[in-house]
Formats: structure tokens, C-alpha cells, sequence
């Protein structure tokens, strides 16, 4: 319950900026239920007017039949415009939560994402945020309106019988303890049902997306298994919210029924006492309208009791979005932090430690000094830090001592956007976005001309299939390139790096899709392109990689051998080893 109220603290806040709607949904509520309540009196006046056969007041009755209209018409329309209210605020809410979270994926460190499930981070997002909207909105939408009525029936019924109000208010915590203990149990179940919720959509985004592999290894049914696991654990926790939050509405009701028969048998002996002792009593209209206020006052409390349930699901939802947008940023960069500007290519690295875990040292007092122009191809075995190596000058990890200068400044000093504009990238794992095939090869350049994306793409050998394609350029893809192959997605990968031509270029495998006959045209493009700019290149296929200036060999995240190819090779090393294994028949 404490974390909830965190919650519920963290929730006013952003429901603060909208103060402007709240204040009128709280007038239009306030409305809606003085007129609700009003109702019952002119009923009572109503029945008053009907003493006994031959002496009813028809005209008096029909002025109330015309009070009654205007004042259910008024109710219709102050509530009405008080649901506008509650939903501006809730869908206000709910996009400025989900926009911080979605900002706050943006902000965090490569760490983060590198270790949670994508399909727990998307259910966050748009689950919970889905589950918290509909729960906010009854809330509001209840909750005002449930409160007011309460204490504005308890002010009416006052106005009319001191001691009829007093039992009703006696009465009164019974609802609260049952209200209150249905709440505390429900929470925990709801939290428990969002968490499993989010597994269960983390799993079926990893099956979704590697189908192929689990089906070329057999193991649907284990697949099978797992994923019923997860749903038996899922319906367990949803059964026990379910069956708390079922409980809501016959406990109230059977409190309600208490307060109704309170009203009813106090309101007859008050009649009784009023007639044995001649002061007159209580009229059967005012008694009427008490036994209507008594179901008036008690139904909140089956609303409110409803709304709780609801809202302990919303409360849940939010908590996790919550976890999600106070994650511990990337480390913000320095106030005095410059911009990358006309970068020479001039990369040093010095007594560079990094580790993922504390535990697992991984690269130890790595140097390395890289001259304006030259190539540099990090070769090694899985695991060595290679691709460990490229996320460090890029900035996308930061090193836990030691430093990475570009251009005689750390990087840490510059700024992330004008560092990484610097570089050109091509992994071995493609992005496209959904849109046309222009859209994503100008990412990098938005005011590219057409002659401009046309000769990078021939540059690159994708000109002559994207020309095959139904509309050329103009050819809609999907966010994972639909029916092009993984070949074409990194041809078009490449032409985008070729458009920018930023003054350093990362390539991490950048041709491993591509055939080898392809490959040798791109080196080529590729050996142009690299003319005069520092190039970082990646590769396991080291006849790839003869031309660079300077062969790195890593090995448990240090450099073990460096030199030119055929000087590694004559030294009949690890490289050399390498090297001929790769040739071996």
C-alpha cells in the first residue's frame, strides 16, 4: 500500500497540470449531484400533496412534474460536459506519461536495453498505459461524483431528520472496513497479474520474431510449454484479483441493505413517536425521500468499492511505467560539453578498462592510436570485444577508466549527437523503418537530392534492384524490409552510409549477407569511399580486410597482435593461424 501511494502522489502531479478541467469537473460534479439530490425532495413534495382520495392537488403536482423535467434535463447536461472534463484529463495524462516513457527509452543507457525483454519495455508502453487510461477514467468519472453525493446526501438528510442522519453516519464505517479490506488484497493481485502480463507479451515477441529458428529446431513443444507455464501463472494471479474484486460488489450491497433497513425502521418509530406524543412526527414524503437518500448515500459506495478495483489495476499499470521513466539515465554529458566539429579522424584510445559486469573483466588497458586516413580492421574470436570496442567509440557504453579522444578531445567532453554524426555505421544487423525506400536511405541526409541518392546507390550496387522493385525508390517496405532479402536490406544499409559521407566510418560485418561476387564490387566501393577517412572495420572473412593499414588481433579484450596483413602472417601467429584455417582444405 505504500508503493501505491507513491503511485497515486506521482500521478497527482501530472494530473496538477490540467488543474483548469479538474476544477470544472469538480463544479459539474458538484452540479450533477445537488441536482440528483434535489430530485427526491420534489417526490416527497409530490406524495405530501396526495393526502388521502378526493383531496389531491393535481396543480401543485403538476408544478413539480415541470420542476422535476428541467432539473433531470440540467443534471443530463452537467454531466455531460463533466465526462468531457474527465477525459481531457485522462487522456492528457495518460499521453504525457506515455511520451516520458517513450523519451525516457531514448535516454537510457544501451545497458538497459541490452538486458530487458523488448516485449516487457513495448507492454509497458502500451498495455499499461492502456490498462491505466480506462482505469483513470472510471475513476474520474465515479470517484468525483460517488464522493460528492456522499456528503452532499449526508447534508440534505440533515436538513430534514437529525436523528435518521445520525444512524446512517454510524453505519457509515462498516462500508469503509470492507471497502478498505478488499483494497489491500486486490493491489498486489494486480500487480502480480501486470508483471506476468508483460512476461507473457516479452515471450510471445521473441517466438513471433524467431519462428524460423524454433522451427528448424523442434522445439514447438517446448515453446508449447514454457508458454503455457506462463499463462498457467498468468490466470492464477488473475483468478485471485478476480475473485477479490468480485467480492466488491455483494459486500457492499449487503451493508447497503443494513443502511436501508437502519432508515426504514428508525424513520418508522420516529412516525410513531411523533403521533403517541402529538408533535406530528415525519410526513410519509419526507420519509420517502429519506429512504431514497439512504439508497442515494449507499450506491457510492458500491460505485466507489467498483472504481477501487479498477483503480488498483490502473495503480499497478502506472507503477510500472513509473519503474520505466525513473530508470537511471545515460550518464548526461558535460555542461561544457563541445560539438564535434570538421572532425580530422585523429582517434585515440588510452589505458581504456570495460567491463558489462563488474565481475567479468572484458577489455584491459587497451591503447590504440589511429592516424587521419587510416584503416583499421579488428579481427578476433567471438567474445574478444570487438563489437565491444565499436559501442565505445560510438558512446554508447562509456569506459570505466581510461579515455577515447577523437580529435585530441575526449569524448565524454563532446556531444553525443555531434560525435556519432561523425561516424558512419553499417552493421551486420539491419534497421529499416517503415516508409519508402527513399525515406530510409535519406535518414542521414534529409535534403539529398535525387541525383545524390541515385549515385550512392549505384556506388553501393543497390540501384539496379531497387529499380526492380514495383515503384523504384518510391517502394512502401515494412519496418523489417518485408520481401527484400537480408542481402538487399544491407545494400540499402550502405547506400544510406554512402549519402552522408561523414569523415569515419564504422563497418561491423557490413557484408556478411551479401554474395561473394557483390562483396568484392562493394569492397571496392568501399575502398573509395574510405579514401581519406579513418575507417573502423569488423570482420570474421579476413580476406576482406588485406588492404587495411592496420590489422588489429584481440583476443580476451586485448590487443595480442598488430602490424600490416603480410606481417602478421609472417610472424606465424594467432592472425597467421587464423588466417589459414579460413583457407584450409
Amino acid at each position: 500500500m505504500k508503493e501505491s501511494r507513491k503511485t497515486i502522489k506521482k500521478v497527482l502531479r501530472y494530473i496538477g497540470k490540467y488543474s483548469i478541467y479538474l476544477a470544472f469537473a469538480l463544479i459539474f460534479a458538484a452540479i450533477t449531484v445537488a441536482l440528483t439530490l434535489y430530485l427526491p425532495i420534489l417526490t416527497g413534495n409530490a406524495l405530501d400533496l396526495i393526502i388521502e382520495k378526493g383531496l389531491v392537488d393535481f396543480t401543485g403536482i403538476y408544478q413539480i412534474l415541470k420542476q422535476m423535467a428541467l432539473v433531470i434535463l440540467l443534471t443530463a447536461a452537467a454531466q455531460w460536459l463533466m465526462n468531457i472534463c474527465n477525459n481531457k484529463i485522462t487522456y492528457h495524462v495518460v499521453r504525457d506519461i506515455r511520451y516520458e516513457a517513450f523519451r525516457k527509452i531514448q535516454n537510457l543507457p544501451l545497458k538497459y536495453i541490452d538486458s530487458h525483454s523488448y516485449g516487457d519495455i513495448v507492454s509497458r508502453v502500451i498495455a499499461d498505459a492502456d490498462q491505466f487510461a480506462d482505469g483513470l477514467l472510471m475513476g474520474f468519472t465515479q470517484l468525483f461524483t460517488g464522493i460528492i453525493t456522499i456528503f452532499g446526501t449526508l447534508g440534505f438528510m440533515l436538513a430534514i431528520n437529525v436523528k435518521i442522519t445520525v444512524v446512517v453516519v454510524l453505519v457509515t464505517p462498516l462500508s469503509l472496513f470492507v471497502a478498505n479490506f478488499i483494497a489491500k488484497r486486490t493491489y498486489s493481485m494486480f500487480r502480480l497479474q501486470s508483471q506476468t502480463r508483460g512476461e507473457q507479451t516479452a515471450f510471445i515477441d521473441e517466438m513471433i520474431g524467431n519462428q524460423k529458428v524454433v522451427q528448424a529446431f523442434g522445439q514447438q513443444e517446448r515453446m508449447l510449454e514454457r508458454f503455457d507455464e506462463i499463462n498457467g501463472r498468468l490466470e492464477k494471479c488473475s483468478l485471485k484479483a478476480t475473485f477479490f474484486s468480485s467480492l466488491t460488489n455483494p459486500c457492499t450491497r449487503f451493508v447497503n441493505s443494513i443502511v436501508y433497513a437502519c432508515v426504514g425502521v428508525t424513520g418508522a418509530f420516529v412516525a410513531i413517536m411523533g403521533i403517541v406524543n402529538g408533535t406530528g412526527g415525519i410526513s410519509v414524503g419526507k420519509l420517502s425521500c429519506l429512504l431514497s437518500y439512504a439508497n442515494q448515500y449507499t450506491k457510492p459506495f458500491n460505485e466507489i468499492s467498483g472504481v477501487i478495483t479498477e483503480l488498483q489495476n490502473a495503480i499497478a499499470c502506472a507503477g510500472r511505467l513509473f519503474e520505466l521513466i525513473e530508470e537511471e539515465p545515460q550518464i548526461p554529458e558535460a555542461q561544457n560539453a563541445t560539438k564535434l566539429e570538421h572532425p580530422d579522424g585523429n582517434v585515440e584510445l588510452s589505458h581504456v578498462f570495460f567491463s558489462y559486469v563488474p565481475e567479468q573483466k572484458l577489455i584491459k588497458d587497451f591503447n590504440l592510436s589511429v592516424k587521419a586516413g587510416q584503416r583499421v580492421a579488428i579481427v578476433g574470436p567471438t567474445g574478444c570485444g570487438k563489437t565491444t570496442l565499436i559501442n565505445l567509440l560510438m558512446r554508447f557504453y562509456d569506459v570505466d577508466s581510461g579515455e577515447i579522444k577523437v580529435s585530441g578531445t575526449d569524448i565524454r567532453n563532446l556531444t553525443r549527437k555531434s560525435l556519432r554524426k561523425g561516424y558512419g555505421m553499417v552493421l551486420q544487423d539491419t534497421w529499416l523503418r517503415e516508409g519508402t525506400i527513399r525515406e530510409n536511405l535519406v535518414i542521414g541526409k534529409p535534403d539529398a537530392t535525387e541525383a545524390e541518392i541515385i549515385e550512392a546507390a549505384k556506388a553501393a550496387h543497390a540501384h539496379s534492384f531497387i529499380k526492380r522493385l514495383p515503384n523504384g525508390y518510391d517502394t512502401i517496405i515494412t519496418e523489417d524490409g518485408g520481401s527484400l532479402s537480408q542481402g538487399q536490406k544491407q545494400l540499402l544499409c550502405i547506400t544510406r552510409v554512402m549519402l552522408c559521407l561523414p569523415p569515419m566510418l564504422i563497418l561491423d560485418e557490413a557484408t556478411s549477407s551479401i554474395d561473394t561476387r557483390t562483396e568484392i564490387r562493394i569492397q571496392k566501393a568501399f575502398a573509395r569511399m574510405m579514401d581519406g577517412r579513418t575507417s573502423f572495420i569488423v570482420a570474421h572473412r579476413l580476406s576482406t580486410i588485406k588492404e587495411a593499414d592496420i590489422i588489429l588481433v584481440m583476443k580476451d579484450g586485448n590487443i595480442i597482435e598488430q602490424g600490416k596483413h603480410e606481417e602478421l602472417l609472417l610472424k606465424g601467429g594467432f592472425y597467421a593461424n587464423l588466417y589459414q584455417s579460413q583457407f584450409a582444405h
